[in-house]
């Protein structure tokens, strides 16, 4: 195997640990949900990455392989919160349960944004810097463009709605069709920190890995702090 989706063979190998160790954390009521969750964001992300293939290729933009940094700064705290899910489960909190839900939910929301931006943005507009506004290259770490924007917020769509799908358990007093929405917003949220955080990247502060990586945090605290409010 050389490649899964768009991950090269090590990246593949860790993915799939990860996978199954949020299917195990989980099991029975949610393991299956946050793995499914997971290569639903894998597979998405792959068609995005695959879109517009030559005007990447003639741009300098396309990149078809990622590797385990990838797969650690999208799904190190999706793990880190299956596993506190399954804390919580442990001693039968199902308010906090449902946190850890949230959380997950805005976390893959985020980097699913991200993803959609990032490869989709960079084939229609002029993006600009973060903070600046200045005009700059396509593939600018923290430049934007509108339909950038807008296809992030489609990609934290096409995350939150998974949501939808969830077991029943955790959703006692809150509905899925709430952290739906939260999540969606979330995403959004996610994605747009993430342009900030590329502001500071090419100033030379941090990479697109770390700044990944803390766009979902980002994201699921800010899931997390709206269900608090709204719960």
């Amino acid at each position: 195997m050389k490649t899964f989706l768009t991950l090269n063979a090590k990246a593949s190998l860790v993915a799939l640990a990860m996978g199954i160790a949020m299917l195990l954390l989980a099991w029975p009521s949610y393991g299956m949900f946050f793995f499914l969750v997971m290569l639903w964001f894998l597979s998405i992300s792959a068609l995005v990455t695959f879109a517009g293939t030559t005007y990447k290729k003639k741009k300098g933009l396309y990149e078809k392989q990622r590797g385990v940094k990838n797969v650690i700064a999208n799904g190190l705290l999706p793990l880190i919160l299956v596993a506190m899910f399954a804390i919580f489960r442990l001693f039968h909190s199902g308010t906090l349960e449902l946190f850890a839900v949230a959380g997950f939910m805005g976390a893959v929301s985020a980097v699913s944004a991200d993803k959609f931006s990032s490869e989709l943005g960079v084939l229609d507009g002029e993006p600009r810097m973060m903070f600046s506004f200045k005009r700059v290259k396509k593939g600018t770490s923290g430049g934007v463009t509108a339909f950038g924007l807008l296809m992030g917020l489609f990609g934290s769509l096409l995350a939150s709605a998974t949501v939808l799908l969830a077991p029943h358990i955790a959703f006692v007093v809150v509905p899925r069709y709430t952290i739906f929405v939260l999540a969606l917003i979330a995403g959004f949220v996610g994605t747009v920190f993430d342009s900030m955080l590329g502001y500071f990247e090419e100033k030379g502060s941090g990479n697109k890995f770390t700044s990944n990586f803390f766009a979902a945090v980002g994201s699921s605290i800010v899931c997390i702090a709206l269900l608090a409010f709204f719960a």
